[in-house]
């Protein structure tokens, strides 16, 4: 539990940067869905908000609770999280070509998106209890096996874009454990050599939308329509944008996935130049603000959980922004806190609410 002391010493400029990031992701999402809500009758924005609630109390027993005692039950987790991923593969709900989901009544979940925390707690607990001087070699395939099955799985689904995440969460986690460059050097350029045999895994979609990136006008009607449309509405927004409620292309749907994937674009077109600045200088502060724990925070067990949470939030803002304004393939990775999704906001949620609970406990680690 929580003392008095360490309650006072939450950070809590990040905890500001977060709820900011939080309320304006929900006022964007309002703008997003609101012609979607008047057609098919869902409130997109109120089920975000219960769901943002639910992620709200989640966060706040993280923080009240040591992580430690999280770390205690890694592997049990982890554990769960692959057998939610199995079972996605044969009872699991198909959407547009993929199966990522399992209904529990009213609810729908994914699976993938707790499997990414899973995998962060059982590295930190794996990384944490094993010393720089071991051999690096042997410590950099068990890392890469506990990452790999759940990557395998969510390939499977087909996701490519949540799988990826695991990559850079694992290099970011080992390079603050302490491994050799060089070693890493070598996987990356093992990596890079079975490229052409990963291609032959990826579903008819997923290259579609690898060689549109590549190609930008190869399908402009199909596979390139939706960043197509994204670059149009970003471009329009010019330095102010054209207000809340007030964008053309998410307005009149010629967006889609607006409410999720793209709903960066949104921000674009509606808040222009000026608001895409604050919302990427807000996510900017919330990661440096994270990152810095990592050299106030003595217990190796607080610092991998804290880089592996930020690298994965990061890496989501870094892409998502980067394949709106086509940077970077469609992946379908979501906008932490403005992408619609229950799963995800709490995913995100309660990766703020562990990295607060680290921080929280400086004094004492």
């Amino acid at each position: 539990m929580l003392s008095r002391r360490q309650l006072q010493g939450i950070d809590r400029p990040l905890l500001g940067a977060f709820a900011g990031l939080l309320a304006m992701g929900l006022l964007v999402l309002y703008s997003a869905s609101y012609h979607k809500a008047e057609i098919w009758g869902v409130a997109f924005v109120h089920r975000q908000m219960v769901w943002a609630g639910v992620g709200l109390l989640a966060a706040i027993a993280l923080i009240w609770v040591d992580y430690h005692r999280w770390l205690e039950g890694a592997y049990w987790l982890y554990g769960l999280s692959i057998l939610l991923l199995l079972l996605v593969d044969v009872a699991g709900v198909a959407r547009g070509g993929a199966q990522r989901w399992l209904s529990l009544g009213p609810l729908t979940l994914q699976p993938s998106e707790f499997a990414k925390v899973s995998t962060i707690l059982a590295l930190t607990r794996f990384l944490g209890s094993r010393s720089k001087e071991e051999r690096q070699w042997r410590t950099l395939l068990q890392a890469a096996a506990l990452a790999g099955v759940p990557c395998f799985l969510i390939l499977s689904q087909p996701d490519l874009g949540t799988a990826i995440v695991l990559v850079p969460v694992m290099v970011g986690m080992l390079l603050i454990w302490g491994i050799r460059w060089r070693i890493l050097a070598g996987i990356a350029g093992a990596g890079l050599a079975v490229l052409p045999l990963a291609w032959l895994r990826l579903a008819e979609y997923q290259k579609s939308r690898l060689l549109v990136f590549i190609n930008p006008d190869l399908d402009p009607l199909g596979a390139g329509y939706t960043i197509s449309q994204s670059r149009i509405a970003i471009g329009s927004g010019g330095l102010f944008g054209k207000g809340w409620l007030a964008g053309t292309q998410s307005q009149l749907s010629f967006l889609p996935e607006r409410h999720s994937d793209f709903i960066f674009s949104v921000v674009g077109e509606e808040w222009g130049f000026l608001g895409v600045t604050l919302v990427l200088a807000g996510f900017i502060f919330l990661f440096l603000r994270a990152l810095s724990l990592t050299h106030q925070v003595r217990d190796p067990y607080g610092r991998l959980l804290v880089t592996g949470l930020t690298v994965m939030l990061a890496f989501h803002v870094a892409v998502n922004t980067a394949m709106t304004i086509g940077l970077a393939p469609v992946v379908g990775l979501p906008l932490p806190f403005f992408s619609y999704g229950g799963s995800w906001m709490l995913t995100c949620t309660a990766a703020i609410g562990m990295i607060l609970s680290v921080a929280a406990r400086r004094p004492v680690y």
